[in-house]
């Protein structure tokens, strides 16, 4: 929005701001703000940040070092919708209180040093991508996880169940199970949400390609970006989630990016379109290659899907990811590529023929991963797969254009790796494959170990040690 100080300074200004809001991340995802008035906002805070204690942040600092500060980056300003009062939001990095230095945590500096590093190899000057925003839309959501009380219950007006539960939707039109995908109104109640999330994304210098109703019956929408640079397209991700939640509230709805809200529903992932370019000159495209991939493409490719195991410690990060991931259901499990085939890791998408629009699609991931660090990750994967000329065939990634899941396709099935099945799998398999992550520096080896240590503790033994519904079914009368 902003591409000078001064111009940062007339705006608010010409627009009668009253307060300045500063966004950052921190390391597993989460966004976090403070919030200042206009006129304490001037070129000292632009320059030298606004200082906040780190060590309230899990995974950033230590209790007795814990001073940091945010520096607004101005090229992020919006006008903030949900406020009440003129509010001009900017995304922060975040440096040392004393020496103003990068901090090594930030997740936006590891997105920009994932960057500088593809330049500094010579292979490429960007890469670009493009997750694809998939969530639910809730009418009502309440959960409790009490010692002696766990549940939870949600209540949507699409949702088969609606028709006969307490005094639900009686209209009858229902979506039936797993039918959702490009359902119309008066089946699509969610179209006016949408179109609203859309309508902000857009006012905040977010363009959109499209949105729609997805496979899922409860609810499940799907809003697609036009594709970016890395570090944009981090920032665009948090303020995707941000703007899709905030909008279903404003309809006394909910949102959730949770991967597998539902048994027996559609999960819901985070698939990213990735592809890189020289000098604005496409390096994914060839025409007498598979699929139009050129041999840096599969090189590329060959490297997310040997690093996959390993990768899903930072695009899958929760217990819940892996509730999604099942092996045997229509979920994108299996180490492999192939053309338009989506029960692939890596899918070439079939309709994209303009060379400047060739690219892959790595679908295991999902919005529980903080997108900078998941996609700087996948970057370096790429680009590792791409110096050591690895050869996806002879790495056994196929391409394979079967449907695995048909009963007579069993014997190719037996051929693949699958991801890890759960997230202490993932973790395990981050700890012993990390190196193509540390070994220029961008990744900091005790972030990769405080990271695992965490998601052990916040996350899998958590959830490891409770009780669930289910098992009293199944073992209470035993």
């Amino acid at each position: 929005m902003f591409d000078a100080i001064d111009r940062v300074f007339s705006y608010i200004k010409d627009k009668d701001i009253a307060f300045i809001d500063l966004k950052f991340t921190d390391l597993f995802g989460g966004w976090h703000h403070i919030t200042l008035p206009a006129p304490r906002f001037d070129q000292q805070t632009v320059e030298e940040g606004i200082g906040f204690d780190a060590s309230s942040m899990a995974g950033f600092k230590a209790l007795e070092a814990g001073d940091m500060v945010l520096i607004p980056d101005i090229r992020t300003g919006f006008l903030d919708p949900f406020f009440n009062y003129p509010t001009l939001s900017f995304i922060c990095n975040i440096a040392e209180a004393d020496s103003r230095k990068r901090f090594g945590r930030d997740p936006r500096f590891i997105a920009q040093q994932s960057e500088d590093y593809l330049r500094s190899t010579g292979i490429a000057t960007e890469s670009k991508w493009g997750p694809e925003f998939e969530y639910y839309i809730f009418d009502k959501i309440d959960f409790r996880n009490d010692p002696y009380y766990t549940y939870f219950k949600i209540d949507s007006e699409e949702a088969e169940w609606a028709n006969y539960q307490g005094e639900g939707n009686r209209s009858g039109y229902q979506i039936a199970h797993h039918k959702g995908y490009h359902a119309i109104p008066p089946f699509d109640v969610l179209n006016d949400i949408r179109t609203e999330t859309v309508r902000v994304l857009e006012s905040c210098g977010v363009p959109v390609k499209y949105h729609h109703h997805e496979v899922g019956s409860s609810g499940q929408v799907e809003i697609e970006v036009v594709l970016d640079t890395l570090t944009r397209m981090g920032d665009v991700t948090m303020l995707t989630k941000y703007i899709a939640k905030n909008v279903a509230r404003k309809f006394g709805k909910s949102a959730t990016f949770m991967p597998k809200p539902l048994y027996h529903e559609a999960g819901t992932g985070m698939h990213f379109h990735q592809h890189l370019f020289k000098n604005s000159q496409p390096l994914f495209y060839d025409k007498s290659g598979y699929g139009g991939l050129s041999q840096l493409a599969l090189s590329y490719t060959a490297g997310i899907l040997k690093h996959a195991p390993a990768l899903t410690g930072f695009t899958n990060p929760s217990t819940n990811s892996f509730r999604r991931l099942v092996p045997g259901f229509e979920a994108p499990v299996s180490l492999f590529f192939s053309l338009a085939n989506r029960s692939s890791a890596v899918r070439i998408p079939k309709y994209t023929t303009n060379p400047m629009e060739k690219r892959i699609e790595f679908r295991p991931p999902d919005a529980t991963c903080n997108p900078y660090i998941a996609m700087s990750a996948m970057l370096l994967a790429g680009i590792d797969g791409i110096q050591n000329k690895l050869d996806i065939r002879q790495e056994g990634f196929g391409p394979f254009d079967v449907n695995l899941f048909a009963e007579e396709n069993g014997h190719v099935r037996e051929k693949i790796a699958s991801i890890p099945t759960s997230l202490e799998n993932a973790l395990d398999c981050l700890d012993r494959d990390n190196d193509f992550l540390t070994r220029h520096a961008i990744f900091p080896s005790d972030l990769i170990s405080t990271w695992i240590q965490e998601k052990m503790k916040m996350d899998f033994l958590e959830d490891r040690n409770r009780p669930t519904p289910y098992e009293f079914l199944l073992y209470y009368g035993v």
